[in-house]
């Protein structure tokens, strides 16, 4: 009964904002998208051709099963509160995740109480990382309908490199709100790999959008992960395109919500030598925005945009108080979250 009065709640939640018409208020269905780098979700078993020693028993990290327990549990905690500032109950309709090992650490995570509550599902598909991470996709069945989904190597354009393996790109096809989208996970190659291994991930992922929106022009889709890149970088800004100037929207471009964010406001979702980094990035296509200051939500579009904070998932002391608490710092196990924050985009459609 719980269960299936939350699923009820969930489907009929709408929010009313001041705004009217001919003397009516008008209703909108709410939705929330968003991303979490999970920071290193693996179990506590080895897989097979993949450098997981390091998360162990016998490994530096002494990772063992107290210490995933309360990895799941703390990632659980996040997932779920995502949203909620807007969606009290409901949370996420979609959360695309990086960092997460295999298909036996998104089942053990569903399985923790605030998400098997909600029936949260997920998508993965075993990539070839030599670490072992992936991208996948939890998504709540009854906000969101999967209807098909494919991992899209990332391939390097230089023959010298016919041997890198690296995170691809997983591409959902589904529906949300009575409409077609698409979500692409995305965890691009750290900065260790320099910038132009981002760039061609920028240049692959719009090769992708593109070929998605040539099937279905009305499609809408998000693009959000891990970018190991800031909006302002040219694999952001210039390859994949996304600009964070409505006016300026173009047909082939993409918006990115987070460029002011990060121009003006001056924070972010991670941190570096005491300086903000905003690597975790949901970008959409044209067709989500309201352009010129409009506020049409008659089919679906962007309504605000968040970085996700919660006070536990701070440092409070120390060297590094501020900083998101991570997992391990200096050989320490900090029963932490993540060294990332998550990103959310809340979306309206109007209730006809």
């Amino acid at each position: 009964m719980k269960k299936t009065a939350s699923v009820m709640f969930a489907l009929l939640f709408a929010v009313v904002l001041g705004l009217s018409a001919q003397g009516a208020q008008k209703k909108f269905s709410a939705y929330a998208v968003g991303f979490y780098n999970l920071e290193n979700l693996f179990d506590t078993c080895h897989d097979e051709g993949k450098r997981d020693f390091e998360f162990l028993p016998t490994g530096t990290n002494k990772w063992n099963g107290l210490k995933y327990s309360h990895k799941l549990r703390n990632m659980a905690r996040v997932l779920a509160e995502m949203g909620t500032d807007k969606l009290p109950g409901v949370g996420c309709a979609v959360i695309g995740v990086s960092e997460v090992e295999n298909a036996k650490a998104l089942t053990d995570l569903c399985e923790q109480a605030p998400l098997k509550e909600r029936n949260m599902q997920f998508v993965h598909i075993e990539g070839p990382d030599k670490r072992g991470v992936d991208c996948a996709m939890l998504y709540n069945p009854a906000l969101f309908t999967v209807k098909n989904a494919v991992l899209v190597p990332y391939i390097s354009e230089l023959e010298k490199d016919s041997g890198y393996c690296t995170r691809g790109f997983l591409t959902i096809s589904g529906e949300m709100a009575g409409e077609h989208v698409a979500v692409i996970v995305n965890h691009w190659p750290s900065r260790f790999a320099g910038s132009f291994y981002r760039e061609q991930a920028g240049r692959m992922v719009r090769a992708v959008k593109d070929s998605l929106i040539a099937d279905d022009p009305d499609v809408k889709i998000f693009i959000m992960g891990d970018m190991n890149d800031d909006p302002t970088d040219k694999s952001m800004k210039e390859e994949l395109g996304a600009i964070g100037d409505i006016k300026k929207l173009k047909k082939d471009d993409l918006y990115n919500p987070w460029y002011n964010v990060f121009t003006k406001e001056g924070t972010g979702t991670l941190t570096y030598q005491g300086s903000w980094n905003l690597f975790d990035q949901i970008v959409v296509t044209p067709n989500l925005v309201n352009k010129n200051g409009g506020k049409d939500f008659s089919d679906l579009k962007l309504w605000k945009h968040q970085i996700f904070r919660r006070d536990y998932m701070f440092q409070t002391e120390g060297k590094y108080k501020g900083n998101p608490k991570r997992t391990h710092a200096g050989g320490a196990w900090l029963d932490g979250y993540s060294d990332h924050l998550p990103v959310i985009l809340y979306l309206l459609k109007e209730q006809k």
